[in-house]
């Protein structure tokens, strides 16, 4: 008889479903309810508001542009860490993890200090007339930081695991290093990319106390819809901060969704390949 490092199927997936229900759907299933307290009408006119519509704006657009960012910058540096021996090789890879093990709170007073005007690089930028704290590219930049390491990670396993053989072959075939990176690698990478992007993307969304020290926090300038959320708690108006919450909910799920499928149809053509 087999032996099983696990207990069986029924209290493996009892206690699995425990955890999810209590850690992942109980916290959900509250703010759902909350935000379906409200009337059609009293949602809509709270998730529609100037002030909320422009919070959408700032944090889905800078959460693109670091993703955007990310999805290049992370590629490369997982392209180096798989493909090259340097000195410090293990310090950079520990690095890259850094965003997890630090406090995003921690990370946004670091970013501020060193992209304020009177910061270590905010002070060069000032000379050159550009601005990063208490902007939006101070919002994108600390997005960026956060959620780096989904895209790196992701990808960084794949392209470990790529056999040499495939580009053994297309060199034989003349192929140049760019011709076989666009038709033999990237295509192997792209389930692998697609799932980093969406997680840094919801990553994005969601990030709060990175964010908040160096923002700004100017409404409809530079104000996030997680601290607009946050300041109706503070107002003890739970159901506005349900509602609005809801609305980065939402969009997570889509984004996934979306990601999901398009990872399910690279894979089918990776495979008819």
């Amino acid at each position: 008889m087999r032996r099983r490092v696990l207990p069986g199927l029924t209290l493996s997936l009892g206690i699995t479903l425990l955890y999810v229900g209590l850690i992942v759907a109980l916290p959900l299933g509250a703010l759902i309810f909350k935000a379906a307290s409200l009337g059609p009408e009293d949602y809509w006119r709270i998730i529609s508001s100037g002030r909320a519509l422009a919070s959408y704006r700032v944090t889905v657009l800078s959460a693109a542009a670091a993703t955007v960012f990310n999805l290049v910058f992370g590629l490369a540096l997982a392209w180096v860490l798989v493909r090259y021996s340097f000195p410090g090789k293990r310090l950079v890879d520990a690095i890259v993890d850094l965003p997890f093990a630090l406090p995003t709170a921690v990370a946004g007073i670091a970013l501020t200090t060193l992209f304020a005007p009177n910061g270590w690089f905010g002070s060069w930028l000032s000379e050159a007339g550009i601005r990063v704290a208490y902007t939006p590219l101070g919002i994108m930049i600390a997005m960026a930081f956060t959620s780096l390491p989904f895209i790196v990670r992701t990808v960084q396993p794949v392209l470990e695991d790529l056999d040499p053989a495939l580009e053994e072959a297309a060199q034989s075939l003349g192929g140049s290093d760019v011709a076989i990176f666009r038709k033999v690698i990237l295509p192997l990478l792209v389930p692998a990319l697609l799932a980093g992007v969406s997680l840094a993307f919801a990553r994005s969304l969601g990030e709060f106390g990175a964010i908040i020290f160096i923002a700004g926090n100017q409404p409809f300038e530079t104000e996030i819809t997680a601290l607009l959320a946050f300041i109706r708690l503070e107002e003890y108006d739970y159901q506005a901060a349900a509602a609005i919450a809801s609305v980065l909910l939402i969009t997570a799920f889509a984004m996934l969704a979306v990601t999901n499928f398009l990872q399910a149809r690279a894979l089918r053509y990776t495979a008819r390949s």
